[in-house]
């Protein structure tokens, strides 16, 4: 339990990314962690969080709307990495061997996703870990037109970073103390964008059973 805390406490050390790495650190993991299908372990969602509070407490040398910005601009350029990629390796990344930085089985999921909602799985997708990594690459595997993958990407882009950003932002100006229960905040985040992820998979689990019950 000791090791767990102090996991969730490095996790919440943001300031340090920001101040040791720079603004473009935190810039280069939201790009990673939506365009790169080895970003798909990244912190994205109390990162941009931490980062709208960090912001609210005067420890982020970029006013509000420069961060919101790049971080949306990070995120479109991420989406449109991973479509590229999705639409030059093809069906073959369906094939591909599980390594450390790659699992076949997330692709996969986004996949099943992406069947179920269509288009708006590029913009769902951007709240759920591994989907939102994922997403955008089998979008170029099956060849979502350009056009449409582009609005989607914004939109899903805009509406990611402004709801975790700007939450972290106007709660550090309105409970300047929050910054002090990170942890508690980052594992409500972690098990909120978790448990749709854990829904899935058990009801995959029992389809299939049901599948070969027939």
């Amino acid at each position: 339990m000791e090791s767990f805390w102090e996991y969730l406490q490095n996790l919440t050390d943001a300031q340090s990314i920001i101040s040791r790495g720079g603004f473009y650190l935190l810039l280069i993991v939201v790009f990673a962690e939506t365009g790169l299908f080895f970003g798909f372990f990244l912190p994205g969602d109390y990162l941009l969080f931490m980062a709208g509070l960090l912001c609210a407490a005067g420890k982020v040398d970029v006013s509000i709307t420069t961060l919101v910005l790049s971080l949306i601009g990070a995120g479109v350029l991420g989406n449109f990495t991973g479509y590229w990629f999705g639409y030059r390796t093809g069906p073959v990344l369906f094939n591909k061997n599980d390594s450390l930085f790659f699992k076949r089985r997330y692709v996969v999921l986004a996949s099943e996703f992406y069947n179920k909602h269509g288009g708006m799985a590029l913009i769902l997708g951007r709240f759920f870990p591994i989907v939102r990594t994922f997403a955008p690459i089998f979008a170029g595997v099956v060849k979502v037109d350009i056009k449409k993958f582009s609005v989607y990407n914004l939109i899903g882009s805009v509406t990611w970073v402004c709801v975790f950003t700007l939450s972290g932002f106007f709660l550090g100006r309105r409970f300047p103390q929050l910054k002090d229960y990170l942890q508690y905040i980052i594992l409500g985040l972690i098990v909120v964008t978790t448990i749709p992820l854990v829904i899935a998979y058990i009801k995959k689990q029992f389809r299939e059973k049901n599948e070969k019950t027939d």
